[in-house]
């Protein structure tokens, strides 16, 4: 099942970005680091390329990611055009301060009273936008919390004297083109859970720990998790824990549950879902699918 979100307030959110736009000089696009192309919204690209506005890429909660898997996403952006890319924790101290040194050197030009640099946050639900104008705030102006889409509307403060920031509130787009990626935002929490299915999700994911980490799921649930697929995955930790339903059947929901929470928090490890290559060879296999898909429909539509 593919998944798809967009609320009806982020189409009003799209349309006052783009109005602010004009008068910003650099994006700052949050993007989470286990995630980081999954999670980038295309309508930011085509809104920041239109106004001609360089990117400042942070993949956040890189200390939920893979190192390895993170710093070839930093090599992948900082090839990029008119970008820059870091990788941080905004919950650690000092991390965020590295973003507005970083954001002066995409805009050199702006830097007196009088031309002062103007930063614009984007990004989608739940990658910690808040977070991060809290800590470059110093102060609790943003509301955070643990579900997609809590900023609803658009926020300008000061910095100080030669800065300024505005945030905006997380944005989806309205077609998500791969359907890996949806499954991937939503075992990432990205995505409002009344567009998925938990269990669904949770099956996604544990197929691709196994595939890229089998040790970290054998250290944490202590199973041999060889031979095993997602469901196999789920069953066991189901059966481990004693998560059953009244009639004994394992109680799949509640551990689809646990599972994603596991993975969220860190406690299954430091992990990314994707890499550049993975990421190619995704593209790839989905465009052989679509031509063999309409290879098959005009054949048929022929007989």
């Amino acid at each position: 099942m593919a998944i798809q979100w967009y609320p009806g307030h982020m189409t009003q959110a799209k349309k006052k970005a783009a109005e602010t736009m004009e008068f910003i000089d650099v994006v700052i696009e949050v993007l989470d680091a286990r995630v980081p192309e999954a999670s980038h919204n295309p309508m930011i690209e085509e809104l920041r390329l239109f106004r001609q506005r360089p990117n400042l890429k942070i993949l956040n909660k890189a200390d939920l990611a893979d190192p390895a898997a993170t710093q070839a996403w930093l090599n992948y952006f900082n090839k990029q055009p008119n970008t820059k890319a870091v990788a941080l924790s905004c919950k650690k101290p000092g991390d965020a301060s590295k973003v507005p040194k970083l954001c002066s050197l995409l805009a050199p030009h702006r830097n007196s009273p009088i031309k002062p640099l103007r930063m614009m946050i984007m990004g989608i639900p739940n990658v910690g936008k808040s977070t991060l104008m809290n800590a470059l705030l110093n102060r609790r102006i943003a509301k955070v919390g643990d579900e997609p889409a809590v900023t609803k509307s658009q926020q300008r403060f000061e910095l100080n004297a030669l800065m300024s920031i505005t945030d905006t509130p997380g944005m989806m787009w309205p077609k998500i083109a791969y359907e890996s990626d949806g499954y991937m935002l939503a075992a990432s929490h990205a995505i409002g859970r009344n567009a998925v299915i938990d269990e669904d999700v949770a099956v996604f994911l544990a197929n691709i720990l196994l595939k890229r980490y089998p040790e970290l799921l054998n250290a944490r649930y202590k199973i041999d998790v060889a031979s095993m697929d997602g469901v196999d995955l789920l069953e066991t930790i189901a059966n481990k824990r004693s998560y059953r339903l009244k009639g004994g059947e394992p109680d799949m929901e509640k551990t689809a549950m646990a599972f994603l929470v596991d993975y969220r928090s860190g406690a299954i490890g430091r992990i990314s879902l994707e890499t550049p290559e993975s990421r190619q060879e995704m593209i790839a296999s989905s465009k052989a699918i679509q031509i063999e898909a309409t290879v098959d429909n005009e054949t048929a539509s022929t007989d």
